[in-house]
């Protein structure tokens, strides 16, 4: 076990689901850390997420593009960066279907420049030879698919990504583990599973369930909806990553899960119920579950192993599923008609 001290963080997605906050979280418990976000602002990036922080002395907004090697090397040494958390990434398999470029692109060539400029600024260059940290957050989606009886992804579980999705994340997590072993980078990477919680952009299952049983309109369930998977709320996720940067060594990969394996449709009908408590005039909502075809390529389950994190880390999820699914929902009810985003796809992550 290591001993790392962020000071100067490097946030790419920062304006997106997990990216926001994480942001947050790391400001509330470290806030003498400098967090600088770059964000393209692409569809599922919103500015606004972070204007609560416009008056932090500790927190920078950058409007760029993680192609953009330039300004990434500028940043670096602008701001005295020694930590990258990489959450920028196209990352929703339906759109990955039907445009893969967009994945591959930013997925895999965006990361790559991301390591490009790291190198040159921390090593390269000698800024910080040694005490620097990369870390890449990817998926469980790089694992495959499993059957209902299946034991759970861990670390040395082989890839074999089913979607365009999947397999960008795939190749960039081989690309971030080869600037460790090629050229000694101070890399982390960690898998984690479906994350939910507040900011999630509406075209994800939970978000838009919500958001379509309050309007009173169908919510679509691809298939039988006994599709499985391991949710996990997104502070729980930053507590893991939180570890992993500063007790995690150098080079070694995590899973991250929440221990909550649960079939969509029965996720939907938790949904549905608890719409029912909450606005009993408009109950049963489960009435407005519509089942839709199945989506090319459908991975059955996901699952993972989070063995290593806790017995190497001490990882332990604070959110029970019942009690993350609840924060999420008064959220989301909270802040229906306030948040503004653009019209949506429906899907799941």
């Amino acid at each position: 076990m290591t001993n790392y001290q962020a000071k100067n963080l490097l946030v790419t997605g920062g304006a997106g689901f997990i990216g926001t906050n994480f942001v947050y979280y790391w400001l509330e418990n470290y806030p003498d850390s400098k967090v600088v976000v770059l964000d393209a602002l692409t569809y599922a990036g919103n500015r606004a997420n972070l204007d609560p922080l416009n008056d932090n002395p500790n927190f920078v907004f950058v409007h760029g593009d993680i192609l953009d090697q330039a300004l990434v090397e500028t940043l670096l040494l602008e701001h005295e960066i020694d930590t990258i958390v990489h959450f920028a990434a196209e990352s929703h398999v339906d759109r990955s279907i039907y445009g893969p470029d967009a994945f591959f692109r930013t997925n895999i060539d965006g990361t790559h420049s991301m390591l490009k400029a790291a190198k040159k600024v921390w090593m390269d260059d000698g800024h910080l030879p040694d005490n620097h940290r990369f870390h890449h957050v990817s998926t469980d989606e790089v694992y495959g698919t499993l059957s209902d009886t299946d034991p759970a992804f861990t670390e040395n579980t082989p890839y074999a990504p089913t979607s365009p999705y999947a397999a960008s994340k795939a190749s960039s997590d081989h690309i971030v583990r080869s600037y460790h072993h090629t050229y000694g980078m101070n890399i982390s990477i960690s898998n984690c599973s479906n994350n939910y919680g507040p900011w999630q952009y509406p075209e994800k299952l939970i978000p838009l369930t919500i958001s379509n049983l309050k309007a009173d309109k169908p919510v679509p369930i691809y298939g039988d909806g006994l599709q499985i998977r391991d949710w996990l709320y997104v502070d729980d996720h930053n507590r893991g990553i939180e570890l992993i940067l500063n007790k995690g060594a150098a080079g070694e990969t995590y899973n991250l899960g929440g221990h909550n394996e649960q079939t969509n449709i029965s996720l939907v009908r938790l949904l549905c119920s608890a719409m029912d408590e909450a606005f009993p005039e408009k109950a049963p909502h489960d009435r407005l579950i519509t089942h839709v075809n199945d989506r090319p390529g459908h991975d059955r389950r996901y699952a993972v192993d989070t063995k290593k994190i806790v017995t190497e880390l001490g990882y332990q999820p604070v959110e029970t599923y019942e009690t993350g699914i609840q924060k999420t929902l008064e959220w989301y009810l909270n802040m229906l008609g306030k948040w503004q985003v653009n019209a949506v796809l429906f899907g799941e992550h």
